[in-house]
């Protein structure tokens, strides 16, 4: 495995260590008033599964940040969505999707973000930043759109981020 392919496994590890486990039925597909939590990180689509983490980026090492262009720092969190279609033999495959995403703290104000997609062999990862404060409960709207699909794969995930620990 080389450097690059462990640096962002480590990354991932990091981040979505969680996300591997499908976990129990997360509701109907489609149902919008849902909103995972770190615990339930996986929404269910029916053909599809939406894998979503957050992390303070200062828990990233310093190579990998620098290798995919992160800011390492307790005052911004990182957002990392994975998008899998379900295959006939029960194993799921990563797709490519058009994601955006949002986030709304408790006062109502709004961050928007930007999400950059990182390939690493057969996985396919869509990573967005924000700046975040001390005890700041983040709710993200994400909205995945797999490539051949029209209607969006619309996700509500909670977190709240400690930069003072």
């Amino acid at each position: 495995m080389g450097l690059k392919l462990r640096s962002f496994a480590l990354l991932v590890l990091i981040g979505a260590v969680v996300a591997c486990d499908p976990g129990p039925n997360r509701g109907a597909a489609g149902a919008r008033d849902e909103v995972l939590s770190v615990t339930e990180n996986t929404k269910d689509f029916g053909n599809y599964q939406v894998h979503v983490n957050a992390l303070n980026t200062d828990r990233l090492t310093a190579d990998v940040a620098r290798q995919y262009d992160i800011v390492r720092s307790k005052e911004r969190a990182a957002l990392i969505v994975n998008i899998r279609r379900k295959n006939p033999d029960t194993t799921t495959s990563a797709v490519t999707a058009k994601v955006t995403a949002s986030a709304a703290n408790l006062n109502g104000q709004f961050k928007t973000m930007t999400l950059r997609e990182i390939r690493v062999e057969d996985a396919i990862y869509y990573i967005g930043e924000l700046p975040i404060t001390d005890g700041e409960a983040l709710t993200y709207t994400i909205e995945a759109i797999p490539e051949g699909e029209a209607e969006p794969l619309v996700v509500r995930y909670k977190q709240q981020f400690f930069v003072d620990v």
